[in-house]
């Protein structure tokens, strides 16, 4: 890829010094004609394009930007590159294929969308022909074998099928051959190892080919300085036996990514030039073998995902390169500890990932020597101890720092730059305890911020909304407290690109402020143009060769974002962010007071929790807004009224739990809602119809279960903490003169006695039926003379103060019975007493 990008910039420089000194040419009128032909039939857009609007008679077309001629006026070289942005009006009768002396054609990253034009066979003289990135499809014509005088063909990135016509390789100038990322299918033509060749460069990475490719035939091919096989169907067999292990080749870059490698290729180790080398994803287990020849201008070393376990032996080869750029052993099986010279051999590193493996131990201090760094990644270890302060003043050029799921602890250091680039911060799944440092706040860039699962305390950094930037922010399952609200004049800014808000399982509280949802653009706004792209956080790197951009970074300079999501009821692991997926995940707080009325403009949300909460009011009737809307949970709350008909238009709806509200009424009919399990609607007694298999035979007003809290979150619920302490210390201060001293004793109960008479007086037994099941209901009534009638009807039941004592216990069963055992506890010795206290309920019966 490398060499393809120093190609093309070396030919366009050169194209650029020959317009800027070439003497006046007269360009023939037949070629002017035809570049206005070939323009006319061509779509673009005249406010981007910087070529083709100054095309006109008004001058010579020698002199047209984008166009060259030799010394007789005949148009020999075309440069129309993805500024002009062109569409359509390209085929087989395009006036282009007249220009018969052309030599040089540039149409890369255009949107031509049409079938591969057989025409380009005619264009004889050609030497260079870049096509990539233009959206052709179909296959390729045998009739390019007319083209004996090319040597740079690019095909890359369109979507042509089938095979790769042979006589492709027989062209005796073609050194240069690109057709990755298309869907050429079936076997690389065999005969291209048995008769003389001159290709050095072969890219066919990301197509269908298939079929077993033996290594040494194509390391027989002497000239080969770039080969690129990864991401087929193919398979690649390693045969050292068959090769001289002794001798080199010019292969300075070699991909074999995805190739079904099972060893690690052992003619490697006296490959001295080597710079790129790209083994990922590929079965090799066990240990690398030490270079004989010190691969000393080895640049990129990418052997990530596969099974190797002997990091120590992988370091020592690489402490004699200190051009390495990029070094990625993630998903591996790598043991033991980082060595603390590690920094000193990655001067020039600007991607490190050692993620996926078994590393233990600390971080070294030696890192920050690695003052290049722009990707740091070691997620997913066993790594311990406190985060090197160090790291966070490296972030005026680190743009990744991922440190998520290993065993760190301590502060995360508040010693951000100024200046700082950051774009992702991961410390989620650590031991990480103290506030969110302040100096975050330097970092404007920062779009992805997770440190979930930690012990970080404080309130709500009020400070986050300052960062326009932040599209993912994950603080859940963490110990902050308090409001979420801001003052003004902490939140000038508003978060225009979040879409993944998750602060679950923590202790916030009061009102979800709703002005801080009205500018939440990525939710609110149902854009039917956005693309569906994913989130990248490396959109550029840069290197000491130069700056790539997104769209042209080769696979091993590229970090993927990833995030961990709550939704339809489980957690999800998003290896891939797509910008349009959106998230608000406020569960497992204290959150209380209505629904805000703005969520329910948000027409781009896909999953909304907010269960565990104690929120109250109606279920706002304008949740039908939310038509993306694929998972909604909001359980365990004190949510009452019915349920919305609306939310039985939500066709993308996959995932409801309105369980333990108070909730009532009919539950809407509609193929979406009736298609949820009874446990959706569960613990509503309010509520009947499909699904749930009840059916309300009657009403039962004011019987509404209390909801449980729910809550998993590792805190400790002091309020409910400091009532059981009290109730406990009251019971004991009361207990204790009772046991030791009679006079008190005698008092009590007199006392007691005087409010169970009371209490008994105005309380009585009802029995209600509600959904074919009767239930015995403990009144209590204002009208006295209906409650010492039903008093009295129950008394002339009794027979003995034994039954009226059943009576006395089932009318008031908790605290009487506390009342009786205590006394039978402390009067055990006294049946007199016991006895005058049966007798006196019997008289308060009575009364």
């Amino acid at each position: 890829m490398r060499i393809k990008l120093l190609v093309s910039f070396l030919l366009c420089y050169s194209y650029c010094i020959y317009i800027t000194h070439a003497s006046p040419i007269n360009c023939l009128e037949d070629q002017q004609s035809l570049l206005l032909q070939f323009k006319n039939n061509l779509t673009f857009d005249p406010k981007y394009s910087t070529t083709l609007k100054l095309w006109n008679n008004s001058t010579a077309c020698c002199y047209w930007r984008g166009v060259r001629c030799d010394n007789e006026g005949h148009v020999i070289a075309l440069y129309l590159i993805e500024e002009e942005l062109i569409s359509g009006g390209f085929n087989n009768s395009s006036s282009l294929f007249s220009l018969q002396h052309l030599q040089e054609l540039y149409l890369s990253y255009n949107n031509f969308n049409s079938s591969f034009p057989s025409g380009f066979s005619k264009l004889e003289k050609l030497t260079v022909l870049d096509l990539s990135n233009c959206h052709f499809y179909g296959t390729l014509s045998n009739s390019m074998s007319n083209l004996t005088h090319l040597t740079y063909l690019d095909l890359s990135h369109n979507d042509l099928s089938g095979a790769i016509p042979s006589s492709l390789f027989t062209l005796p100038s073609l050194d240069t051959i690109y057709f990755s990322h298309n869907d050429l299918s079936g076997a690389i033509p065999s005969f291209l190892f048995t008769i003389p060749s001159i290709i050095t460069h072969l890219d066919l990475s990301s197509n269908r080919l298939n079929g077993t490719l033996q290594l040494d035939e194509f390391l027989k091919l002497r000239n080969f300085v770039e080969l690129n096989l990864s991401y087929n169907n193919i398979s690649v067999n390693v045969n050292d036996s068959n090769v001289d292990q002794t001798s080199s080749t010019n292969i300075q870059i070699l991909h074999l990514a995805s190739c079904n490698l099972k060893s690690f290729p052992g003619f490697l180790i006296n490959q001295s030039i080597l710079s790129i080398l790209d083994l990922s994803d590929n079965q090799i287990q066990g240990k690398i073998p030490n270079w004989s020849s010190k691969p000393q201008y080895l640049k990129v070393l990418n052997i990530s995902h596969n099974f190797l376990s002997d990091f120590e032996g992988i370091m020592q080869n690489l402490v004699i390169s200190s051009n390495l750029e990029v070094l990625d052993l993630h998903n591996n099986q790598l043991l033991g500890s980082i060595p603390q010279d590690i920094g000193n051999y990655l001067s020039s590193t600007y991607f490190l990932s050692l993620s996926n493996n078994n590393l233990h131990g600390s971080i070294p201090d030696s890192l920050c020597k690695a003052s290049q760094l722009q990707v740091f990644d070691f997620s997913v270890n066993n790594i311990s101890g406190t985060i090197p302060p160090c790291l966070m003043t490296m972030t005026s050029t680190l743009e990744v720092l991922n440190l998520g799921k290993n065993n760190l602890t301590g502060l995360i250091p508040d010693m951000f730059p100024f200046y700082c680039v950051l774009s992702t911060l991961n410390f989620h799944g650590n031991l990480l305890h103290g506030p969110i440092p302040s100096s975050l706040s330097d970092c404007s860039f920062l779009t992805v911020l997770d440190i979930g699962s930690n012990q970080i305390s404080g309130g709500f950094p009020c400070f986050l909304p300052n960062i326009p930037s932040l599209s993912i922010l994950v603080l859940r399952n963490n110990r902050f407290n308090g409001s979420i609200e801001c003052s003004d004049s902490q939140a000038n800014e508003h978060w225009k690109m979040i879409q993944i808000v998750d602060i679950a399982f923590n202790n916030f509280n009061g009102k979800l402020p709703e002005k801080y949802f009205t500018t939440w653009d990525r939710m609110i706004h149902n854009k039917d143009d956005v693309v569906s792209d994913f989130i990248h956080t490396v959109d550029t790197i840069v290197t000491e060769t130069g700056t790539y951009n997104y769209n042209i970074l080769p696979p091993y300079m590229y970090y993927q974002d990833s995030v961990t999501v709550s939704t339809k009821g489980q957690q999800l692991e998003l290896v891939k962010i797509l910008k349009i997926f959106t998230v608000i995940d406020f569960s497992s707080n204290h959150f209380e007071g209505p629904i805000p009325d703005v969520l329910m403009d948000f027409k781009a949300i896909h999953v909304l929790n907010l269960s565990n909460n104690a929120l109250y009011g109606e279920i706002p009737s304008t949740i039908g807004n939310l038509q993306q809307l694929e998972s909604l949970d909001l359980s365990n709350n004190s949510l009452v009224g019915e349920i919305p008909v609306q939310i039985a238009s939500l066709s993308f709806l996959s995932y409801l739990n309105l369980s333990l509200n108070h909730l009532v009424g009919m539950i809407p009919t509609g193929t979406q809602i009736q298609s949820f399990q009874s446990s959706s609607f569960e613990g509503n007694d309010g509520l009947f119809g499909p699904p749930l298999i009840e059916k309300p035979y009657g009403k039962m007003e004011n019987l509404h279960p209390q909801p449980t809290s729910g809550r998993q979150a590792c805190s400790n619920n002091w309020n409910f903490l400091s009532v059981e302490l009290g109730f406990i210390s009251g019971l004991g201060i009361i207990i204790g003169p009772v046991m030791l001293w009679k006079q008190w004793r005698v008092r009590y109960w007199q006392t007691v006695d005087k409010i169970l008479c009371w209490m008994f007086s105005r309380m009585y037994l009802e029995y209600a039926t509600d959904r074919g099941q009767t239930y015995t209901v403990l009144r209590f009534m204002q009208n006295l003379s209906h409650a010492f009638k039903e008093i009295h009807l129950t008394y002339i039941h009794f027979m003995d103060w034994e039954s009226c004592l059943r009576f006395s216990i089932s009318i008031f069963p908790f605290k009487f019975n506390i009342y009786f055992s205590i006394s039978l506890l402390i009067q055990n010795q006294s049946e007199l007493l016991t006895y005058q206290f049966n007798n006196q309920i019997m008289e308060c019966i009575k009364r």
